[in-house]
């Protein structure tokens, strides 16, 4: 099975960790944001989806990303978030999904989170994620291969 990662990291570089960890245990295509079109959509059967929380949504140029996609068929997908208070967000899931993909499953972790207000105070979760976390990321990407 072809697999692509698309991911957007900023600030501390949380998600990254955790799409290259994927990535190495998927035989993925790691691809940035940035270097992102939506012609790859065609040339892989699984993509992962990742980003950051930015105040309950993953970030904007994900969300224009995927908002801008066509729909799909016989896609599968994943989705991967870091955030500081490392619950799921259910945005990325829903919008995948009404364009088309099967959602087979969702990963998340907390991440060092300095956004807004938490730069006032040093930012929460330090040295996050850590080794645990790649271990279940590696975990999280080995059981999409089954």
């Amino acid at each position: 099975m072809k697999t692509a990662i698309i991911y957007k990291s900023t600030h501390h570089g949380n998600t990254k960790k955790i799409a290259e960890a994927m990535a190495k245990t998927l035989e993925a295509d790691l691809i940035d944001l940035t270097d992102a079109n939506h012609d790859i959509i065609n040339e892989y059967d699984l993509i992962g989806f990742g980003s950051g929380i930015y105040y309950f949504r993953p970030h904007k140029k994900l969300r224009k990303f995927v908002e801008s996609m066509d729909n799909v068929k016989s896609k599968k997908a994943f989705t991967f978030i870091t955030s500081g208070n490392g619950k799921p967000n259910k945005w990325l899931n829903e919008k995948l999904s009404d364009k088309g993909f099967e959602v087979m499953d969702e990963f998340y972790c907390k991440g060092f989170d300095s956004y807004g207000p938490l730069k006032l105070v040093g930012g929460h979760n330090k040295g996050k994620p850590d080794e645990e976390d790649l271990k279940n990321a590696k975990n999280f990407a080995n059981s999409l291969l089954k």
